[in-house]
């Protein structure tokens, strides 16, 4: 229990107990505690869009197999902690068919951004895979995952968590997929890298110039269109 909330509690008790034999305790004013917040209340899908200085990007967030990091996605959204960041990084692999691999963004750790780290969703709990277009949560260890977020240009599988002891057993935690602006990430993709820029693995996958995200917003998915009635 929070110490301050069972201090609250026994307060009035306590006070009964300190007072003078024979007189009544002072009478207080009930104590109010503040109300925690209430938890989001989200459909199965939550989309998003990503304004950014080359385009609208439109993302579809699996609230329905991946809630933890969906509500987390959408907090940072609401709270507008995602506007002003970039894209930041292209990652690209030395084989297969180009765009094959991924671009990166998010708040990249500033404090005045970054909330709580979330749990980590394992593919393995959502069932979800890293296939194309897939929208995945950057992170180091497990449970540390912030705001970071990763859209793949092609099929990365072996991000998913591994169970055959081959690989990454927790991998990473995808929850969601791009549905529009397919061709403003390809741009990001094939923006220039810087060659000197990035520490270890990431050296020559960082961007040039960042593209900025100008806005990150909630909107309405439209309902799909009634039939046209049959004609006489």
């Amino acid at each position: 229990m929070n110490h301050r909330f069972a201090a609250a509690l026994f307060l009035p008790a306590l006070a009964l107990t300190l007072a003078p034999s024979g007189q009544a305790a002072p009478r207080r004013k009930p104590v109010r505690l503040p109300q925690p917040p209430a938890p989001l209340i989200l459909p199965d899908t939550v989309r998003v869009v990503l304004t950014t200085e080359l385009g609208p990007i439109t993302l579809d967030l699996d609230h329905k197999h991946a809630p933890l990091s969906t509500e987390n996605f959408v907090a940072y959204v609401d709270q507008k902690r995602l506007d002003g960041t970039s894209f930041y990084r292209a990652m690209r692999l030395p084989w297969g068919t180009p765009p094959n691999g991924l671009i990166q963004a998010g708040t990249q750790n500033d404090p005045k951004r970054v909330l709580k780290p979330v749990a980590h969703e394992s593919t393995t709990q959502t069932g979800l895979s890293h296939k194309a277009w897939t929208v995945s949560l950057a992170r180091y260890e497990p449970g540390t995952a912030t705001a970071d977020f990763s859209i793949l240009l092609s099929d990365m599988t072996g991000l998913d968590a591994d169970t055959s002891g081959k690989g990454d057993p927790a991998g990473y935690a995808a929850f969601g997929r791009l549905v529009e602006g397919q061709d403003v990430a390809r741009k990001i993709f094939d923006a220039p890298t810087s060659p000197t820029r990035g520490e270890g693995f990431l050296k020559g996958q960082m961007l040039e110039t960042p593209v900025k995200i100008l806005t990150v917003r909630r909107v309405m998915i439209p309902s799909p269109a009634a039939p046209a009635p049959p004609t006489p």
